[in-house]
């Protein structure tokens, strides 16, 4: 069996980029915002969020790092940990796309802002679906689904359940691909969802803390099963993309006919043109691909968290919001409710009446581990 890595370079992507402590303390007024999304979210923020925020608040300006992934978030999440019983400056204020139940004891010894206590004025206008806990503010959404190439697929042909995509894959041997887990959520989340399915798609089994040695031994090797028996009938004989664009690219080549990917990059990408109209999206109906909605999180001990507490509010106004639709093709982080009905109905066919959430953490790293260990040992998670 052949089995590679399918590296594709991404202009501008700067994902599993080391982040280095800083030397220098934080500035008054200068909020140090750091992601572990992507580059269309970054560029979101750049472009969008960063102006209107500063014309709004004359003296107040984003600092916008991408801080390469979710163990690059982690990391700085230490310091600030650290620097909490030495009463030093954490250098850092505002989260975009981390889980505040990292690190561990964060929570206990008072880390990250409550959200509920914190004194926004759009905190009641969020969507009940993406509520978590108080620490986590959730302001947008994206769920991974199936786009696919409506010319070499009847969309009526396209696969609804689990097992009809395993058929539909083996049936059409070189023609989906996904990347790997570690790279891009797309492909994490398609193999998270092979998980759910060996575990009778009950997501109560998976808990952000009972990822122990015992129940990851459990639980993941059938998952692994699914997925090797795919393995050659995938791209190139079992190839995986580097990352959520690279798969997009792939399609947009028509190389493949279908991939997972996200519901914000893939509308965008159709309506920027990256991707012909010719699109087709699908999600499936036993149980979707999981996603989620990102979420905020403010440092306690930050410099700046007051402005930092101001800019998560800004966030969830109905200005940003309604970017989020228009501008990144994700869906909102308040309710629908709280959206101009003009955009209601444009976009009716993404909202979500439901959004399988896989948890983050030792989940994903025994998950990522696994999957190189079993699925595709010889290829180089460092590559």
């Amino acid at each position: 069996m052949k089995r590679r890595t399918f590296m594709i370079s991404a202009a501008g992507a700067a994902a599993g980029m080391a982040v280095l402590p800083r030397m220098s303390f934080a500035a008054e007024g200068t909020i140090d915002w750091y992601t572990s999304s992507d580059q269309n979210i970054l560029d979101f923020w750049t472009n969008v969020v960063k102006p209107a925020f500063e014309a709004a608040n004359p003296g107040t300006t984003l600092n916008l790092v991408d801080g390469g992934d979710n163990a690059g978030l982690q990391s700085i999440a230490e310091r600030g940990l650290a620097a909490m019983s030495s009463n030093a400056d954490p250098q850092a204020d505002f989260f975009e796309g981390f889980d505040s139940r990292q690190p561990v004891g964060a929570l206990e010894q008072g880390l990250w802002v409550d959200f509920e206590q914190a004194g926004l004025s759009n905190y009641s206008k969020l969507n009940p679906l993406g509520i978590d806990i108080p620490t986590n503010l959730p302001y947008r959404g994206s769920q991974v689904l199936l786009a696919y190439d409506t010319t070499k697929l009847d969309p009526a042909n396209a696969p609804k359940t689990w097992p009809d995509l395993m058929a539909w894959i083996k049936a059409n041997p070189g023609q989906f691909i996904y990347n790997r887990p570690n790279k891009g959520g797309s492909g994490l989340n398609f193999v998270r969802r092979a998980v759910l399915e060996a575990n009778g798609q009950d997501l109560s089994k998976f808990t952000v803390d009972n990822a122990t040695p015992e129940n990851t031994a459990a639980m993941l090797p059938a998952a692994w099963e699914i997925l090797k028996d795919i393995a050659p009938s995938l791209f190139d004989q079992g190839a995986y993309t580097s990352g959520n664009t690279q798969s997009l690219q792939l399609l947009g080549q028509a190389a493949v006919t279908m991939i997972p990917a996200w519901s914000d990059q893939v509308l965008k990408a159709i309506e920027q043109g990256v991707l012909p109209e010719t699109t087709g999206l699908v999600q499936l109906q036993d149980l979707g691909l999981p996603g989620g909605f990102s979420r905020i999180t403010i440092l306690s001990n930050g410099v700046n968290k007051d402005a930092a507490i101001k800019l998560a509010d800004f966030v969830l106004s109905e200005e940003i919001q309604s970017a989020v639709l228009t501008e990144l093709g994700g869906f909102p982080g308040v309710s629908w409710d709280y959206v101009a009905s003009d955009l209601r109905e444009r976009f009716a066919d993404i909202i979500p009446s439901s959004i399988p959430v896989f948890p983050s953490g030792p989940w994903e790293v025994a998950i990522n581990d696994g999957w190189y260990r079993t699925v595709a040992p010889n290829v180089d998670p460092a590559s």
